[in-house]
């Protein structure tokens, strides 16, 4: 399986390596181990106490060591993971579960892509704020991220879900109603003594796709003394007015909020983004910088914005930082330029999964050693696959393909896929639990779990546990862009024909 557990040896030798590192006297830089990306290897985070002017990301390989200064400066961040709301545009994939819990890569989760970074940059101190849906996301934390009390991190480190629920004070009778509510209901959390050393809070999304240090974003954030830093992505023309974006002065401090600018108001928001980083070639393409939408405050700074300055204000990218900026408080850029995508839409979503299939043309890859993606260890056995044409592919663990075509497409856990299929440019997830044939065979009219015999299936997304019959076709055969057949197991949208979950197609079916 190319899917790590956390609680596996791999991040037995991770934290051996960080703890033994504070034996060292010599401090020791952090390595960039983005091989292959547009991150420059001669900019890495140096201790504190070594800093020079460093804006871009780069990710901590944790079979490097650590000085002392970086693991103490990590031991006082906590990270803030957002569950997210309701998912809408991902519907059908959020009917049952969270965003955060969608699966991708054939064997991972969307909040592993966050809480992975989390534990590669060395953060130990990790929260999860979750409302919708998060029976499932509930239950992969706790069966991926179980650290056993902090005691791979010396006592100091946890992983804590924080559901949506009543507290006293003001709005703490209502569901969080956006991003800076769902925090405020929990600020109290930070004045717990196991919280006492914290100095700098993480805030992160999660339901984007990307590798990033966050140390080195925090290194930033302390180096310029800044009471919020942005995480941000140079942008060109084409796609800057779908992002809000910023202005800055010569030192990245921000001086200017847009949201999502067109025509002149769009050409004003130019910006040098070498000031960032960036070669003059590449701030030429990019003359914008966008919001990536996580964020780094001053633990301080955050409860005085939350409790004291705007308790009515709701959301932290529209409301909170651009009043933060008009207070006078230090609000600073800090650039990302690495692959970065918010799969928010079924399109999106769809997309960077398959774009996960060829290694040659992939813009992120869960084959990186230096920095895993973790996720739950399920103990599967390994794929089967009987007289198979495979071509650019991607299978998970427990797999039974019996002389099949497949091109192009992600095949999730347990997926069971009969004879003379044909899958082409598709995401099957896979099933939950196998189905033994008797089970199947004793009811009548049962179709079981998997792909019947003969079935085509083209440009689709196939949820879990669905039960596609034989001789069925998937393949959009009017060429409608948008649709609601729930009804009847499907819905398409964007062009792309979604399986709902647990969703039964008939033999014969033509979609």
């Amino acid at each position: 399986s190319n899917a790590h557990n956390p609680t596996t040896k791999d991040m037995s030798a991770a934290m051996f390596a960080q703890s033994a590192s504070a034996c060292r006297s010599t401090p020791v830089g952090r390595k960039d181990f983005f091989k292959g990306s547009k991150l420059s290897a001669s900019r890495v985070s140096a201790p504190r106490a070594m800093v020079s002017r460093t804006v871009k990301a780069t990710a901590v390989s944790m079979e490097e060591t650590q000085s002392p200064t970086a693991i103490s400066n990590s031991k006082s961040v906590a990270a803030v993971i957002l569950g997210g709301g309701a998912g809408t545009r991902l519907y059908p994939l959020t009917k049952q579960r969270a965003k955060p819990a969608v699966p991708i890569g054939g064997a991972y989760r969307l909040i592993d892509v966050p809480m992975s970074n989390c534990l590669n940059s060395g953060i130990s101190k990790m929260y999860i704020l979750t409302q919708f849906n998060s029976v499932s996301l509930n239950r992969h934390l706790a069966r991926t991220y179980n650290f056993g009390n902090g005691i791979m991190y010396g006592g100091n480190g946890f992983v804590e879900v924080l559901a949506a629920t009543q507290t006293p004070g003001l709005g703490g009778k209502e569901w969080f109603q956006g991003t800076a509510d769902a925090v405020r209901q929990y600020s109290w959390l930070f004045e717990d003594i196991k919280n006492k050393d914290v100095q700098d809070v993480v805030i992160l999304s999660g339901d984007h796709l990307y590798r990033m240090d966050y140390m080195a974003f925090v290194d930033r954030h302390r180096e310029v003394d800044a009471d919020i830093t942005i995480g941000c992505l140079p942008m060109d023309d084409e796609r800057a007015s779908d992002f809000g974006l910023m202005k800055i002065d010569d030192t990245g401090r921000i001086t200017e909020f847009a949201e999502k600018p067109e025509g002149d108001a769009l050409k004003a928001m130019q910006v040098d983004t070498t000031i960032l980083g960036l070669d003059a070639e590449r701030a030429k393409e990019m003359p914008y910088i966008a919001s990536m939408g996580i964020y780094v405050f001053n633990a301080r700074a955050m409860e005085k914005l939350l409790v004291e300055e705007f308790p009515e204000c709701h959301d932290f990218g529209g409301e909170i930082i651009p009043k933060a900026k008009d207070l006078g408080m230090h609000v600073q850029a800090f650039l990302y330029d690495g692959y970065w995508e918010d799969i928010g839409t079924i399109k999106a979503f769809f997309d960077a999964n398959l774009a996960c299939n060829d290694p040659e043309k992939a813009k992120f890859s869960f084959y990186q050693t230096g920095a895993p993606i973790y996720t739950q260890s399920r103990f599967l056995p390994p794929s089967k696959l009987l007289d198979a044409e495979v071509s650019k592919c991607t299978i998970g663990d427990g797999c039974f393909i019996k002389k099949s075509k497949l091109t192009n497409a992600m095949i999730g856990l347990r997926t069971n896929i009969q004879e003379d299929c044909v899958i082409e440019d598709a995401m099957i997830m896979g099933a939950d639990y196998y189905e033994e044939t008797h089970e199947c065979q004793d009811l009548p009219g049962c179709t079981p779990i998997g792909i019947g015999a003969g079935t085509v299936i083209r440009r689709a997304i196939v949820d879990k546990n669905a039960r596609i019959g034989m001789d069925v076709q998937i393949i959009n055969k009017d060429n409608v862009d948008s649709i609601n057949c729930e009804a009847d197991g499907y819905i398409i949208k964007d062009g792309i024909v979604v399986i709902c979950k647990d969703a039964v197609i008939p033999n014969g079916t033509i979609i």
